[in-house]
């Protein structure tokens, strides 16, 4: 089975891709593309995974990749960090070409921002704390500190959990509503009359807040599809002893 590549209109000639599952060569409960090096999984497996990866969206790039926390924190990448060496942040942007920026994930959305024009591009991973605490805005502000301009940004959500799937607490929904009261109409009552959250919409937001003019979300949950993607909630209401990361990728072809 082949690498299978979500792309976005919105990101148009720009190399990226949002991957799920399909198309790598780990087994058991992380069978297919898995790239976490926290997994538990073969090292040798998460690496071909992940030169399959780079092979499927831009050949022969180098791939930088962060020691995600769920902060809103971003860096800028120069060239791929040792693994060893990564800096704790969730979020990327470069100006290099040949570099591949690459955000893991596993229900939290990944977000892949360019501006071609100025030829710089992000990356970001947007968990709820990382979204609530602004990672999209700090992604947006560090590609502008590379010559982006706000206007001319365009950003695309990937595969993350669906609101049907995400079911939260009370003090959950009690944290966004003291942040912004607005933020109630990103959540719906479930069918066990608990909140459930939309993670995509909420990032959506927070992107056209900040000033991006052109966001689009691929709709695609994480939760819901086995087959195609993989989920640490999934993987924890069925009691599996870990869970495998897919991976999105952005950059700038040579």
């Amino acid at each position: 089975m082949s690498v299978e590549i979500v792309r976005s209109a919105a990101l148009g000639g720009v190399a990226h891709g949002f991957l799920g599952r399909r198309g790598g060569v780990s087994l058991g409960d992380l069978a297919g593309l898995n790239v976490g090096l926290g997994s538990g999984d073969d090292k040798q497996m998460i690496a071909e995974n992940r030169e399959r990866a780079i092979a499927a969206v831009m050949p022969a790039a180098a791939l930088a990749t962060v020691f995600q926390i769920h902060s809103a924190r971003a860096t800028v990448a120069e060239m791929p960090w040792p693994d060893d060496a990564r800096p704790h942040a969730d979020a990327m942007v470069t100006d290099r070409k040949g570099l591949l920026l690459g955000i893991l994930t596993a229900d939290c959305a990944p977000v892949l921002l360019a501006d071609t024009e100025a030829g710089v591009v992000g990356a970001a991973h947007a968990g709820w704390r990382g979204a609530l605490g602004g990672v999209t805005d700090a992604t947006i502000e560090a590609m502008k500190g590379l010559g982006a301009r706000r206007e001319r940004i365009a950003a695309a959500i990937g595969p993350c959990i669906g609101r049907a799937s995400y079911e939260v607490d009370g003090e959950f929904f009690e944290r966004f509503l003291a942040d912004d009261p607005g933020n109630e109409r990103f959540f719906a009552d479930g069918p066990q009359g608990k909140p459930h959250f939309d993670l995509e919409a909420y990032v959506a937001a927070r992107l056209a807040a900040a000033g991006i003019a052109r966001v689009e979300a691929v709709a695609l949950d994480t939760y819901a599809d086995p087959g195609r993607f993989y989920s640490y909630r999934r993987a924890t209401h069925l009691g599996e002893a870990s869970y495998g990361r897919q991976i999105s990728l952005i950059g700038i072809a040579p």
